[in-house]
């Protein structure tokens, strides 16, 4: 087992690039939506793409496996303990390493093991205890952010690889406000590039550290925040300046009021965009490679959204519902949802 995830997994790549000279966004109009892999019992939140387009994936009842596409093949196990049926909302990946981690107490976080099994690297035992998102800088330091407990932001860090992993004091990070945390929808509140990280809150924060973790502050944005189902889900990156951020209200999915910002100075400021404007909540936002900034796509529960202007208007394009999405060059994607996970094809 050991050996099969290290062979698929390599070395992580990040589908991002320089400005482009010149850029001609392209207009999709249409979704080829293809189910690769399905199951009744599932709620599939967190997937991750590796090099070569394998792609792996952990959800509820302890499940998690990996997609040979080589093959067109799954292998997929049941991670046990105790008693408890476990639920992964969080994976990430080093070049040797696949790591998932549980939500709720205990929070319990497996890196793959030297015996062909999960290896438990860390675990925490609280009743406020709640991981939302995963991800590593490199192959030797990693981050995972969590509910606030104490006072702060509950992150915990891994400076080797991931075998340790310890919990930031509360006296080296920003107050929280009261009751803030993170979404645990689709994995991607937390985005990292270089050395910089970003995190969204449900309280409309952004988080930002220039140090991998080391200190960080924190900037109030306009995203709606007045209720707890509010708040920033999903942040992503094109560079280190060009980013965007979506929420909204889950138990509200149309709504589309003050629900998706943008940045263009890497974090410090930000703005509304397609206010009152489809798509409503969504919980996942992602650039497309190779897009000079320029296209997003978000999923949500009403489905499919995209945008070619850097998130100013968008374009509903099916009414299929996902929770979470990764591409994989910049026109297919994998998608993952209640039941299932789908491979998404983008055409004009």
């Amino acid at each position: 087992m050991k050996q099969f995830w290290i062979f698929w997994i390599g070395v992580a790549f990040l589908f991002s690039c320089g400005t482009k000279e010149t850029f001609t966004p392209r207009n999709f109009n249409t979704i080829e939506i293809e189910t690769m892999y399905s199951d009744s019992l599932l709620s599939i939140r967190a997937i991750d793409i590796l090099n070569d387009g394998s792609l792996a994936f952990a959800a509820n009842e302890g499940v998690f496996g990996l997609y040979n596409p080589r093959k067109n093949m799954w292998q997929t196990s049941v991670q046990t303990y105790d008693t408890l049926n476990l639920e992964f909302r969080a994976v990430a990946h080093t070049a040797s390493d696949f790591f998932m981690l549980s939500i709720e107490n205990p929070a319990l976080l497996y890196k793959t093991g030297d015996q062909g099994k999960m290896e438990l690297v860390y675990e925490e035992h609280n009743e406020g205890v709640f991981y939302d998102a995963m991800v590593f800088w490199n192959d030797n330091e990693g981050i995972a952010v969590g509910d606030s407990m104490n006072g702060c932001l509950s992150i915990i860090i891994t400076r080797d690889g991931g075998h340790t992993w310890k919990k930031t004091a509360c006296d080296n990070l920003p107050k929280a406000e009261a009751g803030e945390g993170a979404f645990a929808a689709s994995n991607t509140n937390i985005k990292i590039i270089g050395n910089k990280t970003w995190v969204g809150t449900t309280a409309g924060n952004i988080y930002m550290s220039e140090d991998k973790g080391l200190t960080w502050n924190v900037v109030k944005t306009p995203i709606v925040n007045a209720k707890p189902t509010e708040g920033i889900y999903s942040i992503d990156f094109y560079d280190e300046l060009n980013g965007f951020a979506i929420g909204g209200d889950y138990t509200n999915p149309d709504a589309n009021a003050a629900n998706k910002i943008k940045t263009s100075d890497g974090g410090k400021s930000w703005q509304l965009v397609a206010e009152n404007q489809n798509p409503g909540y969504s919980s996942c936002v992602q650039y497309l490679p190779n897009s000079n900034a320029k296209e997003l796509v978000a999923v949500g529960l009403k489905g499919i959204d995209f945008s070619n202007d850097s998130g100013a208007t968008w374009k509903h394009l099916s009414d299929e519902p996902f929770y979470t999405i990764r591409f994989l060059n910049d026109s297919v994607a994998y998608a993952a949802g209640a039941k299932r996970i789908s491979k998404l094809t983008f055409r004009e």
